[in-house]
């Protein structure tokens, strides 16, 4: 049986940056928060996240977590 042990976690947050103007798609920026605790909840993160977005100058689009996990026998 393997066992996966979570070992890293990232915030990303998503801005909106407008619309290209050749294509008329909208332009996504993010900034990335590395070092997260892996212990903190999706409500934390949220919390964060809303907080750290308004201080941008871009609107949020999307919030982001991206897990790494080493995966071993047990």
């Amino acid at each position: 049986m393997a066992v996966a042990e979570m070992t890293a976690s990232r915030l990303t947050l998503v801005l909106d940056d407008g619309d290209d103007i050749l294509t008329g798609k909208t332009i996504y920026k993010s900034k990335s928060f590395n070092n997260v605790k892996i212990s903190a909840t999706a409500d934390q993160l949220f919390a964060i996240a809303t907080a750290v977005a308004g201080l941008q100058q871009r609107p949020l689009y999307n919030i982001e977590r991206d897990d790494s996990s080493d995966i071993t026998q047990a």
